[in-house]
């Protein structure tokens, strides 16, 4: 293909500098696709928030020139965010079978499935999009179908890997494709985009085999109901607990609505293989001996409403957790959610549950490579440009690290932030201009209506709580017709702060007077007085500084 004046853009709008929402644009004169469209669960910090998506304000105002979205797995941090990117642009969207298959659910929630195209691909076969040519080659990760993409482009061709691992004995029989990776360095790889997430850990991460190992063990030592909770996108080690089942002749029900819909999906499609009579249902489980059943739940991250959390808090409707039961947490904490996990484990052995985790059992294998493996995809693929993603600044930092000493240039190595642009034209990168980029946060049904002055509000509520003060002024003289009225929420016990809401009381209205002798009637400066006064006098007294929030009325 002739060159042109147009340059080829790779901006990243989500997964560098974090983890999560991973979201990658390449873009050549008027042609764009859209490489995953993932979300990620709120920090801390964001309270009330329920998920973060990318900010896609620079692709809805270029939407006409999108071909496409490609999507290399089916784990939230890679398609969580689709609906909401559906909903402003409707392109055609690229998957494996089973990736789409988990799409379906989520666009039937969002009444998107039946104005949505939704296209097969698979390894090796390419698929034209606009000036792009894009061919999956197959990964390893903890979730089948997964695929990496060489993405053939007027200026040469890019490596997006997605998420990998390379695991030599695979639960599924199917192997990273190395020998394409290796055909791709042969001929000449511009850039790649590489997952970063493992970048501190040495060696090799462990095969998923090894895994179905320990679960053997456990079956084998039980004596009485396993209860294993793990990602409920997790196929390979849900594969591994059907078959452990079905070796120690016991039956398998499902509790969690993601991990029920997930094994449907995939029993469905025929990546799960379930002997006939071992799923049973979890209104069942009760009927059978202690010794003949397993039951497999979401929750291993000690989220609050999860399944295996309701169980430790003797909560859940159907499966109360007895003394004796062997409870597996088959996954290991995301960071940010170990107090979480501990708690519920904690809870568990206050039951009397036998608990098997991470720290005490090798019950969980990454899905993502480590040094040793991301060494080896550096060397099969020789880019001449190098960008790490999928990961924190520190971990990105390593890898580059790592490319440095497979012979990558250091000069060719690139650390962006999200909205950053890295032009490749001529065979030279540079880093481009800036895009609209960031973040937006869902809260309920609302997208984006809650930003930062909203979450610094919440903030201050949790903390020291809200007064409300109401008044009533007459609309002649200024006069107090009526209150104040002081209503305390988060700060005090009314009934034990009695004196201190009465000089409460005594301040604004002695603010107020002497506001309205001084002839100020405008309403925001009488609030701002209220609420100075009355923030001082009660940091003086409690040390505290709750949110104040004065109602003025005129009659």
């Amino acid at each position: 293909m002739s060159k042109t004046n147009n340059k080829l853009s790779i901006i990243p709008l989500g997964g560098v500098g974090e983890i999560g929402k991973n979201m990658t644009a390449y873009v050549f004169g008027n042609d764009i696709i859209v490489v995953d469209t993932g979300l990620k669960f709120p920090e801390e910090e964001m309270l009330g928030i329920d998920i973060v998506i990318p900010d896609i304000t620079y692709l809805i105002e270029n939407k006409n020139k999108i071909r496409g979205v490609f999507l290399t797995h089916g784990h939230e941090d890679h398609i969580g965010g689709l609906p909401y990117f559906l909903k402003h642009i409707n392109v055609p969207v690229y998957a494996t079978r089973l990736t789409l298959g988990l799409v379906e659910g989520k666009l039937r929630e969002h009444n998107l499935l039946d104005v949505t195209k939704l296209i097969t691909i698979s390894p090796r076969v390419g698929i034209k999009a606009g000036v792009f040519t894009v061919t999956p080659f197959l990964n390893n990760h903890s979730i089948p179908d997964t695929v990496g993409f060489a993405i053939d482009t007027p200026e040469g061709i890019i490596v997006h890997t997605g998420d990998f691992k390379f695991d030599f004995t695979p639960v599924d029989g199917q192997h990273a494709d190395m020998y394409m990776l290796a055909a791709l360095g042969e001929k000449g790889v511009l850039a790649m985009l590489s997952d970063s997430t493992n970048a501190e850990r040495p060696g090799f991460t462990m095969s998923e085999r090894v895994v179905g190992q320990t679960i053997d063990d456990a079956f084998r030592q039980a004596d009485r109901r396993i209860i294993l909770a793990t990602f409920a996108s997790n196929l390979h080690r849900i594969q591994q607990v059907f078959e452990s089942a079905e070796k120690f002749g016991r039956k398998v029900a499902v509790v969690g609505r993601s991990m029920v819909n997930n094994i449907n999906v995939a029993i469905e499609l025929g990546y799960l293989n379930v002997a006939k009579g071992t799923l049973i249902d979890a209104d069942d489980i009760n009927k059978l001996p202690a010794d003949k059943v397993v039951i497999l739940s979401t929750g291993s991250q000690g989220e609050a409403m999860s399944a295996l959390t309701r169980m430790a808090r003797a909560t859940h409707r159907k499966v109360e957790i007895m003394p004796g039961d062997t409870v597996i947490i088959a996954s290991s904490p995301i960071p940010g959610n170990e107090k979480y996990v501990s708690r519920t484990i904690d809870q568990l052995f206050r039951i009397g549950a036998k608990v098997i985790y991470q720290s005490v059992s090798g019950v969980h294998v990454s899905g993502h490579a480590s040094q040793e493996e991301l060494k080896l995809m550096l060397s099969l693929v020789r880019p001449k440009y190098f960008i790490p993603v999928h990961g924190e600044y520190r971990m990105l930092k390593k890898h580059i690290e790592l490319a440095v000493g497979t012979g990558v240039d250091p000069d060719n190595c690139f650390i962006v932030d999200i909205g950053d642009q890295i032009e490749l034209q001529n065979g030279k990168a540079r880093i481009g201009a800036k895009v609209p980029s960031g973040t937006v946060l869902i809260d309920g049904l609302g997208v984006g209506d809650v930003g930062n002055i909203v979450l610094r509000d919440r903030k201050l509520l949790s903390q020291d709580g809200i007064l409300v003060v109401v008044v009533t002024l007459s609309k002649t003289d200024g006069t107090i017709l009526s209150g104040p009225d002081i209503i305390s929420r988060g700060f005090v016990y009314v009934r034990e702060s009695e004196q201190l809401l009465e000089e409460a009381n005594k301040i604004v209205t002695n603010t107020l007077q002497r506001m309205v002798s001084e002839n100020v009637s405008e309403w925001s400066s009488l609030k701002t007085g209220v609420r100075d006064a009355l923030s001082r006098f009660l940091y003086e007294q409690t040390r505290r500084r709750p949110m104040i929030l004065p109602i003025i009325m005129e009659v």
